[in-house]
C-alpha cells in the first residue's frame, strides 16, 4: 500500500503475529496512529523482527513510532537470536551497594547495549527506565527498581539514559509519579496509594526532579493518589500539568499507561479513557491486546493533540542512522559491554 502522508497522530497499537496484516495494515495508515508497540508475540528471529519493523516504518511519512517495553531482567520481550539477557535493575541497584562506580558504568553499558540492539533491528523506542522505588511489596515491580534509595535510583537511571543515547535512543521515565509503594498490580487492579503529596515529592519524584530535561519522555502510573486527586494519575491535570510540566518543568512527550488495564476502567470506556488521558495531558495514549478497543476507538475518533504534542512526538525519534546488526557486532565498545554485563549474570 501506499505510504500515508500525515502527521502522527496521538494513539499507539499492537499487533498480533510475526507480520502485518491487511487489517492491521489499515490499521497503522488511519491518521489518529502515531506508533506501534511490541511484544514478546511479534519476535520470531532477528531478521523476521528487522523485516517487520521496516514495514510498519514504510507504512506512513513520518514514520510511526515503534516502541517496545525492553528494559532487562524479567522485563525482556526480545531474548534469543543474538539478543543480550540484561540483568535487571535491581541486579545494578546491589551492585552499587558494594561499588558505586562499578554500578554506574555497568548501567551505562547496559543501557547502550539495550537500545543499540533494539535499534539494529528498527524498534525507535524502549520505555525504559523504571524509576519507581523499591518499597519491598510491589510484586509487579519489584525487581524492575534500581532501589529503595530515590539517590541511588537517580544516578543508576541518569547512567543507563546516557547508554541509550549512545546508541542514539531516547528515554521514558515511568511510572509516574511512583508505583513501588502499593501493593496491588494496575494490570489488574485499581491501587491506591494514601500518601501525601510531600511524602510522595520527597521520595518517589526525586528522580524525576533531579533528571529533568534528560528525561524525554514519561509515563504516568494507573494509581489514584486521593491526598492529592481523585482522578488516577495518567486522568489527573493536576499531576500532568499542575505538577510534571509546572512545578517540575517537564517538556518531554507524557504517554499514558495501557488504557485496556483495569487500572484504566475509572475512566470509563475506551474512548472515555482516551478522551481523560490526552485532557489530562498526555501526548499519546497507548491501546495494547485489545485491537477491538482500538478499532472502536478509531471509528468514533481519538481527540486531537496540539501542534506542541506533535513536536515533542517528533523530537523522540532517533537522529541519528541505525547501525545494522553485522555492523554492531564488529564494534569494540559493544562488545566490551557484553562482556562486562555477562560478568555480572
Amino acid at each position: 500500500m501506499k505510504a500515508l502522508t500525515s502527521p502522527r497522530g496521538p494513539l499507539i497499537v499492537d499487533i498480533q503475529g510475526f507480520s502485518l496484516s491487511a487489517a492491521e495494515q489499515m490499521r497503522l495508515a488511519h491518521p489518529d496512529v502515531g506508533g506501534v508497540i511490541l511484544f514478546a508475540r511479534n519476535f520470531q528471529s532477528r531478521q523476521q523482527l528487522t523485516t517487520l519493523c521496516k514495514q510498519i516504518h514504510q507504512i506512513r511519512n513520518p514514520a510511526l513510532l515503534i516502541a517496545v517495553d525492553h528494559e532487562g531482567g524479567r522485563v525482556q520481550r526480545f531474548k534469543t537470536d543474538g539478543f543480550t539477557r540484561l540483568p535487571s535493575m535491581q541486579t545494578l541497584g546491589n551492585l552499587w551497594m558494594q561499588d558505586p562506580l562499578e554500578a554506574t558504568q555497568l548501567a551505562t553499558q547496559v543501557g547502550y547495549v539495550l537500545a543499540a540492539e533494539l535499534r539494529a533491528c528498527g524498534v525507535d523506542l524502549s520505555f525504559t527506565p523504571v524509576l519507581d522505588l523499591d518499597y519491598g511489596q510491589s510484586s509487579v515491580i519489584g525487581d524492575r527498581s534500581f532501589h529503595s534509595d530515590p539517590r541511588v535510583v537517580t544516578l543508576l537511571a541518569k547512567s543507563l539514559m546516557h547508554g541509550l543515547l549512545m546508541a542514539g535512543m531516547q528515554a521514558c521515565g515511568k511510572h509516574f509519579p511512583g508505583h513501588g509503594f502499593v501493593q496491588a498490580d494496575s494490570h489488574h487492579e485499581i491501587p491506591v496509594d494514601n500518601r501525601s503529596l510531600d511524602q510522595i515529592m520527597q521520595a518517589d519524584i526525586f528522580p524525576y526532579r533531579y533528571l529533568g530535561e534528560s528525561l524525554a519522555s514519561v509515563m504516568p502510573a494507573h494509581i489514584i493518589y486521593p491526598a492529592v486527586d481523585k482522578q488516577a494519575a495518567g486522568f489527573s491535570k493536576k499531576w500532568l500539568q499542575s505538577i510534571l510540566r509546572k512545578k517540575l518543568n517537564f517538556d518531554g512527550v507524557i504517554f499514558s499507561d495501557d488504557l485496556s488495564m483495569q487500572g484504566a476502567a475509572v475512566a470509563g470506556d475506551i474512548h472515555a479513557r482516551a478522551k481523560a488521558a490526552l485532557w489530562a495531558g498526555c501526548d499519546m495514549v497507548l491501546v495494547c491486546n485489545a485491537p477491538d478497543s482500538a478499532d472502536a476507538l478509531i471509528k468514533r475518533g481519538v481527540p486531537s493533540i496540539s501542534e506542541l504534542s506533535r513536536k515533542r512526538i517528533e523530537r523522540l525519534m532517533p537522529s541519528s542512522p541505525t547501525t545494522d546488526w553485522d555492523t554492531l557486532q564488529l564494534d569494540s565498545r559493544y562488545r566490551s559491554a557484553i562482556k562486562a554485563i555477562q560478568q555480572v549474570l
